[in-house]
């Protein structure tokens, strides 16, 4: 994470100290830092298992990366690489994420929302 990021969000920043859109969505991706992984997950009702963690950090990865969200398609591609072509399916995605990977995983992983659910084509 850069040195602005950090002072922008401290460490021990909580959801309600954070702008958030109507869906709870970050107003600011670079308000974003590990911390909030839990009570983004939690107010989601999803426990966090390591295959969940790694789509979030993916994500995180990505977005410092590109300044963008990954499609769904490269997400997919990512997963094939880890976890081989068995797993790598919008349908194991959607197990893990059941409202969407645009509305559960981005949301965790810290993105505004998108502004079209395209991700999840």
């Amino acid at each position: 994470m850069s040195s602005a990021c950090a002072a922008r969000a401290p460490e021990h920043s909580t959801l309600d100290q954070l702008e958030r859109d109507e869906e709870g969505f970050l107003l600011d991706a670079q308000d974003w830092h590990p911390g909030l992984i839990d009570a983004f997950a939690a107010e989601d009702g999803l426990e966090l298992t390591p295959e969940r963690r790694e789509i979030i950090d993916y994500i995180r990865s990505y977005f410092e990366s590109n300044f963008s969200v990954p499609e769904a398609r490269v997400l997919l591609r990512h997963m094939e690489t880890i976890w081989g072509k068995d797993r790598a399916t919008r349908r194991y995605l959607y197990k893990l994420f059941p409202r969407g990977y645009g509305q559960q995983a981005c949301k965790i992983a810290g993105m505004r929302k998108p502004r079209k659910l395209m991700l999840d084509v």
